[in-house]
């Protein structure tokens, strides 16, 4: 699958004009119908001017291939994060409203255990026997303060996953490093929780934020890994269409980067 082309059809090309002669020509045509610029993208030549125009140093950074794919993934552990924010989210406004409402709750459940208990006597079934009853019965003596405590931590938790699903599917580097750091942070957890019962579904969510830890240090070179942020800049750089043009003709698509010294076109300062 070409993920360029994919990116372009969703989003539009980008198509740029550089000031220099020898790689303005490789990236421009002019046809009958009108002049034609090459998408800094997907290499498709496209009719009308250029979107930018400016030094080939000054051109836009745009992800290619692998970076666009990506995307997509790291868009759907967004997605998982945006699920877990409605459950907690949830979570954290059902034990507010309970908590506003325990004293209600403790009046009726009074009221109405004696009519539940006679009729599942008749049924030979013992509810004060019964787990869901006691953890009920537990729930409804625990301290107003207490169940605003565990509201709040709820709720914190589910603006942390927010934050984490935003940064993720916008693709910004701050949300890739706070998503690393926040569940990197949650992993000694997981792994306690992991000596104490192994399900299916603890390992699977340890399993799948270790990958995600794992996937943006190493692919996005988080922390100074495999370089750091230079090294991943130099990368997308290097794919352009402007040091292809660069590699082809290296003495005639020098750029002036400003300070009275050249570099290649594309190459990262």
């Amino acid at each position: 699958m070409d993920w360029n082309l994919y990116r372009c059809s969703r989003a539009g090309h980008v198509t740029y004009a550089p000031d220099e002669p020898a790689i303005r020509a490789r990236v421009h045509a002019k046809t009958a119908g009108g002049e034609l610029w090459q998408c800094v993208r997907c290499g498709t030549y496209v009719a009308g001017p250029a979107q930018g125009s400016g030094p080939a140093g000054h051109a836009p950074v745009v992800r290619r291939g692998k970076e666009i794919r990506s995307e997509i993934i790291l868009r759907l552990f967004a997605i998982e994060r945006f699920i877990r924010f409605l459950i907690f989210g949830g979570l954290a406004y059902g034990v507010y409203r309970f908590g506003e409402s325990q004293q209600t709750l403790q009046q009726a459940f009074s009221h109405e255990l004696p009519i539940f208990r006679d009729l599942f006597r008749q049924l030979g079934y013992n509810i004060d026997h019964s787990s869901i009853v006691g953890l009920f019965r537990s729930a409804l003596h625990v301290s107003h303060a207490r169940l605003d405590e565990l509201a709040a931590g709820l709720g914190a938790f589910a603006v942390v996953e927010l934050i984490e699903g935003v940064g993720l599917w916008l693709h910004k580097r701050w949300g890739e490093y706070f998503a690393a750091v926040v569940t990197a942070v949650g992993l000694p957890y997981e792994i306690y929780e992991l000596t104490g019962r192994v399900t299916a579904t603890r390992i699977i969510l340890f399993l799948l934020n270790l990958a995600l830890v794992l996937y943006l240090i190493l692919t996005k070179r988080l922390f100074g890994a495999r370089g750091g942020k230079r090294a991943y800049e130099a990368r997308l750089r290097s794919e352009s269409i402007f040091e292809a043009a660069a590699r082809l003709e290296p003495d005639q698509c020098r750029v002036d980067v400003g300070d009275g010294s050249f570099r290649r076109a594309g190459a990262t300062e």
